[in-house]
């Protein structure tokens, strides 16, 4: 089951469908769904007093009628009310989008059409708006369900945002890119949701090659063979206790403007996480398919990008294996040499993302000139703790570049919140016997700032550097209208947001 988008500069009411939608604000009148109401002899306005609806954020009603002879379906969707300066909330409109969307399809709708409101209203540009609105309606219209064998599967529907506008070819721009973002975003999700025995390395690598060329991109896969010789001791040791090969996947954009700036995107692959001889509980291994997802967001990010043409270069960097207690297994105890040299103590096998975030870090920081570089990773199970569902923890000791990626997160929906970064808490990842040590200690805690002090070790020559832990954001989002259970695609919109808005 997908949404089909499609862009119209026709009256709503115009368009034939089996559903019509209204989004009001609150403090509505009448002219505000007169255009609905004088469609058929149903007494519309009684209807929403009778009902008692409002226009609060997220409310929704559902009124079935008679027109032309036809059954079609009205739908009325509150978008909360205007803050201080008169201005309403985009993100209250994303999630009046996706009570919409996800109502139209209980109803088994085939077709809705629905009218854009003013992007003033929201104080935001039209295309903007535009890409917001078709980005949302097909996020919040995904489900996986390629698994499903038993049942009638729900079918396709067909959307179409009317737009009334003096400026076509913006809205037209916006628009397209908003599909562009949406398919990055659920393919995203098509591979963070499927069989961990399905989507191995090799597979993962094997799909960004074809994307990646799919766009003109250079994509560069190191083997396990590669990776060894490479002395990425922390990749190339968390995969020993597999038989899944592991993989390093390198993209590479190419701005067409050549004084154009480069920011790297560098993503945790853990196609799947046992926790390997450090083995986690069953009951934390059941969403552990996710802790992929760092990966598949710097991927389809890029090859979003490349559609998108920023006018920033990009690398995008994903280490890639499986984390299980084979019998050749990184131990707890071990020591492991890095790429650029360091060595760390390993004290915990389930906290191996670090280590391969470790040797994907130093390689792209030392063979790349960057002018920032951003790693995505289900870092810390403290991350929920810390930061709640809603966001995911940003750590960086470069004030400048974490704003720019607080802006692009708080522009595209992708929230983050930013956590203490102090020297304080280096402390707890030193080691008597190495370098450093891949877990922190108790006394200091806060094992999300710990997690991202030890990364910093591995960002070479003075690269402005932001950490993002999705692990509170990447599956099973509560409570956020446009994503279902399981992956949600986080941070893809921020780092497209990131690149298109990108100033030196």
């Amino acid at each position: 089951m997908k949404i089909q988008t499609a862009l119209s500069m026709k009256d709503f009411i115009a368009v034939p469908s089996q559903g019509i939608a209204v989004l009001l604000s609150e403090g509505f009148t009448a002219q505000d769904y007169a255009a609905v109401s004088n469609m058929v002899t149903t007494d519309v306005s009684a209807y929403l007093e009778f009902k008692k609806f409002k226009g609060t954020a997220e409310s929704n009603l559902v009124l079935p009628v008679i027109h032309d002879g036809k059954m079609i379906k009205f739908f009325f969707v509150g978008l909360g009310k205007k803050d201080s300066s008169g201005v309403l909330n985009i993100e209250s409109y994303r999630r009046a989008l996706g009570t919409l969307i996800t109502t139209a399809q209980a109803k088994k709708l085939e077709s809705l059409v629905f009218a854009i409101p003013q992007a003033s209203d929201y104080g935001v540009a039209a295309d903007f708006f535009t890409q917001q609105t078709a980005s949302i309606v097909e996020i919040a219209g995904y489900k996986f369900d390629e698994f499903i064998t038993a049942g009638e599967k729900a079918k396709d529907m067909m959307v179409t945002i009317c737009c009334g506008t003096n400026d076509e070819n913006l809205v037209q721009a916006g628009f397209a890119a908003g599909q562009v973002i949406a398919q990055a975003v659920n393919r995203d999700r098509d591979w963070v949701n499927t069989p961990p025995s399905r989507m191995t390395p090799t597979h993962i690598a094997d799909k960004a090659q074809a994307l990646a060329e799919g766009q003109g991109l250079k994509c560069t896969i190191f083997d396990g063979k590669k990776i060894e010789e490479l002395g990425m001791e922390g990749l190339h040791g968390v995969a020993r206790g597999s038989i899944q090969d592991p993989r390093f996947v390198i993209i590479e954009y190419k701005s067409k403007n050549p004084n154009a700036q480069t920011i790297g995107f560098v993503g945790k692959g853990i196609t799947f996480d046992s926790g390997g001889l450090s083995i986690k509980p069953a009951d934390s291994m059941e969403e552990m398919k996710s802790d992929m997802a760092g990966a598949a967001s710097v991927i389809n990010s890029i090859v979003a990008l490349a559609q998108l043409q920023p006018d920033v270069n990009i690398i995008a960097a994903a280490a890639i294996t499986e984390n299980l207690p084979g019998h050749n297994a990184l131990k707890p105890g071990d020591i492991l040499k890095f790429y650029n040299g360091k060595t760390a103590e390993v004290r915990n096998t389930d906290a191996e993302g670090r280590l391969v975030l470790a040797d994907a870090l130093s390689y792209i920081t030392k063979n790349y000139e960057l002018d920032a570089v951003i790693d995505l990773a289900t870092l810390t199970g403290a991350c929920i703790y810390a930061v709640g569902p809603f966001f995911s923890a940003l750590l960086s000791d470069n004030q400048g570049f974490a704003d720019k990626v607080k802006a692009a997160g708080t522009r595209s929906g992708d929230q983050v919140w930013a956590l203490p970064f102090t020297t304080d808490f280096k402390a707890a990842i030193k080691s008597d016997i190495a370098d450093m040590q891949n877990v922190g200690n108790r006394s200091i805690a806060a094992g999300t700032i710990t997690a991202a002090w030890f990364l910093r070790e591995f960002v070479e020559n003075e690269t402005p550097w932001v950490h993002l832990d999705i692990a509170s954001t990447s599956f099973n989002v509560p409570n956020t209208s446009y994503y279902r259970s399981g992956a949600t695609g986080s941070s893809v919109r921020l780092l497209i947001d990131l690149a298109m808005n990108w100033k030196a």
